[in-house]
């Protein structure tokens, strides 16, 4: 499964899952972004007990401005919406999926 991409319409019920929900944080330029985004989207694509979704902050200035995010990549985990796990910068696979437990 592929990520879902995050919009002011779908974010606020999206992160409200019970699952945990992990929220990629990019930009198209940033070149860290381009290293994480295909981790992220293998640990999508290989599926769990967690929804993975992705935000462009470009795209998306005001959810980047409510949760703070003044560097990319941004990984946040929420879990009934609040946010539980936060990571800043490129980190592995297994850092990724230890979050999200």
């Amino acid at each position: 499964m592929k990520p879902i991409e995050l919009n002011s319409e779908n974010f606020k019920q999206t992160i409200s899952s019970s699952k945990p929900v992990l929220v990629d944080f990019w930009a198209v330029w940033c070149g860290p972004c381009r290293m994480l985004s295909p981790v992220v989207d293998e640990i999508a694509e290989e599926g769990g007990d967690f929804v993975i979704a992705k935000v462009n902050v470009d795209n998306e200035p005001s959810i980047a401005n409510e949760y703070s995010i003044s560097a990319i990549p941004t990984l946040l985990v929420f879990k009934n919406g609040e946010v539980v796990n936060k990571s800043v910068g490129v980190i592995s696979k297994e850092e990724i999926l230890a979050m999200l437990k």
